[in-house]
């Protein structure tokens, strides 16, 4: 970018322009990875433009979701490590939007930060970009914005928005769930990115050793697995989509199993789990006991190893759990649907 681009006063200020033209320069190679058919701008103009292949859906929906990564960005500057939590904000979002059915088409991102450091920056949207090849979506845009004085030059905080397409008659929306119905868990890699506020407050994390071994994580360091990025579902979701009914799906983000199942559940059925059945991760029990938190308090904040849950009919099971299984995740049978007793919508045994 020639110089006539640069303004000494905004400098003075805090905000180097430059360095925006910089950051967007690295990030064009983790950007092209995202590409797919339906992109139709280049990256740095006023928007993404995005065209939508109507001939492949007799009556189109389309389905949006945003969110951010929360506190667990903390861990990012703790760790000094940057390009793994632009996979967890796509997943916040794609792993909502395949909820209802929908592939993911496009993903925008905003990074506000203290100080526009090119390399930091780039190394956040590649990150963003893994989450976008992972779920298939294109990264058609986004915004870099340097807030001096706002948030110490060393931050920054990272949310995105996406959306998504399904046909009409595909929306996956609960009405033709039954009691008998199964629910089948797909483990999670972690705490993902929920209860982090909770869990830096559990292991003093500003104080807390993050870089050694520990034998309880399998030999992880404390830093390593709580920065583990958010599992991205959607190709799994798609694919079983493909072989079988679903009459439920169910995103275990905030609020854990309590809050989160009851939205996949109509009026007058409950789900019912053994809580033997869950396959909850070392991190959870090194949580719970580190920080003395009450087994229901676990389960109503963190997602205890189950990232998202399917329902689908007893007789398709098998066949769910098959195709589930190929695309790499080791589904399990967690719970059934049953008649709501006194209004409860989540009942662990």
């Amino acid at each position: 970018m020639s110089d006539i681009s640069k303004s000494e006063s905004y400098a003075a200020a805090g905000v180097d322009i430059t360095a925006g033209y910089r950051s967007v320069e690295l990030m064009k190679a983790s950007i092209k990875r995202t590409m797919t058919a339906g992109v139709a701008s280049d990256i740095g103009g006023f928007g993404g433009l995005f065209s939508l292949d109507t001939a492949k859906y007799k009556n189109p929906i389309l389905v949006s979701g945003t969110d951010g990564v929360g506190t667990k960005i903390k861990l990012a500057f703790l760790m000094d490590k940057h390009d793994t939590v632009g996979i967890d904000c796509v997943a916040m979002c794609v792993n909502d939007i395949i909820c209802s059915g929908a592939a993911p088409l496009f993903f925008l991102d905003y990074i506000a930060c203290g100080k526009n450091v090119p390399e930091k920056i780039a190394a956040i949207v590649s990150g963003v970009a893994e989450g976008c090849v992972q779920s298939g979506c294109a990264l058609i845009g986004g915004e870099t914005a340097e807030h001096p004085g706002l948030m110490p030059e060393d931050e920054y905080d990272l949310a995105g928005f996406s959306v998504g397409v399904v046909d009409r008659d595909a929306v996956i929306d609960n009405k033709q769930m039954k009691a008998g119905d199964v629910m089948i868990a797909l483990p999670s890699t972690g705490v993902h990115s929920n209860g982090f506020s909770l869990v830096r407050k559990v292991f003093d994390i500003d104080n807390a050793d993050l870089h050694s071994p520990r034998a309880e994580l399998g030999g992880k360091s404390l830093g390593e697995t709580l920065l583990t990025p958010t599992r991205i579902y959607v190709k799994s979701i798609l694919a079983l989509l493909e072989k079988v009914k679903v009459s439920g799906i169910t995103h275990i983000t905030g609020g854990g199993f309590y809050e989160n199942m009851p939205r996949s559940i109509p009026d007058g059925l409950a789900v019912e789990i053994k809580k033997s059945d869950v396959r909850v991760l070392p991190i959870f029990d090194l949580i719970a006991k580190t920080g003395n938190i009450p087994e229901r308090d676990m389960y109503n904040t963190f997602n205890m190893g189950v990232g998202m849950c399917v329902v689908v009919a007893e007789e398709d099971v098998d066949t769910a759990l098959a195709s589930l299984r190929a695309s790499g995740d080791d589904a399990y049978v967690i719970g059934k649907i049953v008649e709501s007793k006194n209004g409860e919508r989540v009942t662990l045994l």
